[in-house]
């Protein structure tokens, strides 16, 4: 029979001798209760690291194909003022942009 370790005994509820002689004198060692701690999980915080992750991946992709659809849009409205702005000036599709120059003494411009 091999030895058990401290933690198998304490997990098999047997008192290891060391704690056996720390017990008070007149102690009934079967109402000993010996309460050890969870052993320490890492899926919380993992988690909650992949979730901020993911949360913040989100946030830059709904944000970028935001500003792709309002370039977009700016450039159909360009484009539809582009066409729409000559026809409502009378124009007809060309607009002129007449500048008179003032002559100068001598006749030249």
């Amino acid at each position: 029979m091999r030895a058990q370790q401290p933690d198998q005994q304490l997990q098999a509820g047997h008192l290891p001798a060391d704690l056996y002689r720390q017990l008070p004198e007149g102690t009934d060692p079967r109402s000993v209760v010996i309460v050890q701690a969870a052993p320490k999980s890492y899926a919380g915080p993992i988690g909650v690291a992949l979730a901020a992750s993911a949360g913040a991946g989100s946030v830059v992709w709904v944000a970028t194909v935001a500003v792709m659809e309002l370039a977009s849009v700016a450039s159909t409205t360009a484009a539809a003022l582009q066409a729409t702005i000559p026809s409502l000036i009378g124009g007809g599709g060309l607009v002129t942009l007449a500048i008179k120059l003032p002559v100068r003494k001598g006749g030249k411009r």
